[in-house]
């Protein structure tokens, strides 16, 4: 396992973190054994993973519990981060909603807070405010957002030391290239990737539209038609499976997996602290593991990038992955 820096602080985190909102179970990902989670999370341990994501969001807190459970004896040994909901970033809500995060994680303090999403109706100076107290009080030792776009992460960073910014990013989502990665490298902010993997999109499990479960066809790469979607457009389907194609047409040409290579290529980005998978099962992570030793070659790095270029510029400015341009919460 490789270990990098959070940006600009001194905690360390392994390369490839677990993403822990498939241990809530529920609509999006369907039942989930408690033992599973637990065996997933002592696994990962095991293997060397440090960094656990986690939010309150995730099943209203079940997530959180079910961390908790799986890293009694062995807090000490990792990094632990969760969220709170852009629902609750008045100064009392954020204050509250930490110390049931805390409650429910079975720890004193957590090693990174971040706000899960930005608000529009509630004043970021309140927000951070109630961080920053949390910070003097020792419940949180460092804050991050998530999917903060450029002038966010200008508003935030005036007002406190983020040290990240959780964000979509994978050979079929590149659309924070464009300003948000430029803009966290620059300020030295640590870039978290999650959906390295596209909700299985890039795990080779689906080659066309037909064989994704309905309750993963929310996001912009489907049509507004599909179930769950709420974005308002045509969707990109024809694009998408067509990278999924050729990106499939790499991997086999260099005998690897195209889950291994497609979290290995967003591994090797410039700015990346860390890497989540979202892995149920100790075996589903054991395959994850696999790709922390995949080593890409520059021509087949330039590959998978021309791979996906036409779909990137599909997917265009816009880094939200559930809504359309004119509701985007990215600013």
């Amino acid at each position: 396992m490789r270990y990098t820096t959070l940006g600009k602080t001194p905690l360390k985190v392994s390369a490839l973190g677990l993403g822990c909102w498939a241990f809530a179970g529920g609509t999006v990902w369907g039942n989930q054994e408690e033992k599973d989670s637990i065996n997933t999370i002592r696994t990962a341990i095991d293997v060397g993973i440090t960094f656990f994501d986690t939010a309150e969001k995730y099943g209203d807190g079940r997530s959180e519990e079910v961390l908790g459970q799986g890293l009694k004896g062995c807090r000490h040994q990792v990094v632990v981060a969760s969220k709170v909901y852009s629902d609750n970033l008045t100064r009392e809500n954020v204050i509250k909603s930490c110390e049931q995060s805390l409650k429910r994680l079975n720890t004193d303090y957590l090693d990174l807070y971040q706000i899960h999403w930005p608000s529009r109706s509630i004043p970021l100076e309140e927000t951070m405010a109630a961080f920053d107290q949390l910070v003097q009080q020792g419940k949180v030792r460092t804050v991050g957002v998530c999917n903060f776009g450029v002038q966010d992460m200008e508003s935030v960073l005036k007002l406190s030391n983020v040290v990240s910014d959780q964000l979509p990013y994978s050979l079929l989502w590149r659309a924070i290239e464009q300003e948000i990665l430029p803009k966290c490298k620059e300020n030295r902010v640590g870039v978290i990737a999650y959906s390295p993997l596209c909700q299985g999109l890039l795990t080779g499990k689906y080659q066309s539209v037909e064989q994704v479960p309905p309750g993963l066809t929310g996001t912009r790469f489907y049509s507004h038609q599909r179930s769950n979607a709420r974005h308002g457009e045509a969707g990109m389907e024809a694009e998408t499976f067509t990278a999924v194609a050729r990106i499939r047409e790499i991997c086999a040409s260099i005998g690897e997996s195209t889950g291994n290579v497609a979290i290995s290529w967003v591994l090797n980005q410039p700015g990346i602290s860390s890497v989540l998978v979202g892995a149920r099962t100790p075996q589903q992570l054991q395959e994850n593991i696999k790709a922390t030793y995949v080593e890409l070659s520059n021509e087949t790095m330039k590959s998978l990038v021309v791979a996906t270029e036409d779909l990137k510029a599909k997917v265009g400015d816009n880094p939200d992955m559930w809504e359309g341009k004119e509701k985007s919460r990215y600013r």
